[in-house]
């Protein structure tokens, strides 16, 4: 009896490796398009995949690049069955009829700002008449123009006014490119052009920053989504699982990577830098991949830890800011119409976190 126990014990320890690999080739491959290139803006994600957040939900999840389409584009077309974006981005492509979902929230405060010189003498929106302002294209005019329209004025976007009060310039996203030689006022995020313009030589105390959210124009950024097509699946890949409980897994195991990045910045910064390429460097004297991301992942964290997420409801959408943000899009033109109640799904986050 004792040899058959342990013939038996030793068969099992032979067949356990063998176990263990059929038990890690059965997690579910998700891909996930980020919105822009890697970087401390998406710590929460690397984190999750370095720590293995992921694996332990039964995911393999690999997150691409922003490559030549938008995330809407790679997500609508199967590409990539999550990712990230803005909340314009996402109600916008709805109204185009693209059936795309908002299942998670991770940054409650938009970092969106426009900056100025203060020898220039802007002191407030109100000055921004007659001036040059800097923006970017592609739907991420949109908070630059809300906060004009809601001091009076109107843009050289508007192809309906003959005379605007603020001559729009678009530009790709380098702020070199045109501040301050060629507009007066310049968008940049808090946690990453902001930093690059502190690095042309221009420091903080030099600078005037408008925070949109500021001014009560609270446009969200990044959210994760996904389709109506890959929710409703009833079997995600041949997992066994529904698309919306796989959703519900990578929103939980995301939202846990976003808390271990803000709780322990510095190990996520190093994380980041391993995922990190050329546009990690941040510009001029602050050129350094680390000094760059060690600021950005702090600015973040600011975005994350806002809202919701401080009363214990990180990934929320709440609702009240999600109407505000409709009603702040129909004003503009934007929408022409309240989006459809299925442009967003509470029930991912509800089974994702347990929580109502």
């Amino acid at each position: 009896m004792k040899n058959a126990a342990l013939l038996s014990s030793l068969l099992l320890l032979a067949l356990a490796p063998a176990a263990q690999a059929q038990a890690a080739a059965k997690t579910v491959p998700v891909k996930l398009q980020l919105k822009w290139f890697p970087q401390a803006q998406f710590a929460g994600f690397f984190v999750a995949q370095a720590k293995g957040f992921y694996k332990a939900e039964g995911l393999d999840v690999q997150l691409l690049p922003i490559g030549n389409q938008s995330p809407i584009q790679t997500v609508a077309t199967g590409a990539a069955e999550f990712g990230t974006t803005w909340i314009t981005d996402l109600l916008t492509a709805r109204q185009q009829g693209i059936p795309v979902v908002h299942i998670a929230q991770l940054f409650q405060k938009s970092g969106y700002t426009l900056v100025s010189l203060k020898a220039s003498g802007i002191k407030a929106p109100a000055d921004f008449k007659g001036k040059r302002v800097g923006v970017w294209p592609s739907g991420n005019e949109y908070p630059a123009v809300a906060l004009m329209k809601k001091y009076g004025l109107t843009t050289s976007l508007d192809s309906t006014v003959s005379n605007p009060s603020v001559q729009a310039v678009t530009y790709p996203f380098d702020p070199s490119i045109v501040f301050p030689g060629k507009v007066d006022l310049v968008s940049a995020m808090t946690y990453n052009e902001l930093d690059q313009i502190v690095g042309l030589g221009y420091p903080l105390d030099k600078l005037q920053v408008f925070q949109t959210s500021d001014y009560g124009i609270n446009l969200l950024e990044d959210l994760m989504f996904s389709t109506e097509r890959t929710l409703n699946a009833t079997n995600f890949k041949g997992s066994g699982l529904s698309g919306r409980e796989v959703a519900a897994r990578l929103v939980r195991a995301t939202i846990k990577g976003w808390n271990y990045a803000v709780r322990n910045q510095r190990e996520a910064v190093g994380i980041v830098l391993v995922n990190c390429g050329n546009t990690c460097k941040g510009s001029g004297t602050r050129s350094s991949a680390q000094a760059h991301q060690t600021w950005q992942m702090a600015e973040v964290a600011k975005l994350y830890n806002a809202g919701p997420t401080l009363q214990g409801r990180a990934g929320y959408l709440d609702p009240a800011t999600y109407r505000a943000n409709v009603t702040l899009l129909k004003s503009l033109g934007i929408l022409k119409s309240d989006p459809p109640a299925a442009a967003v799904d509470y029930r991912v986050w509800q089974a994702a976190t347990g929580k109502k």
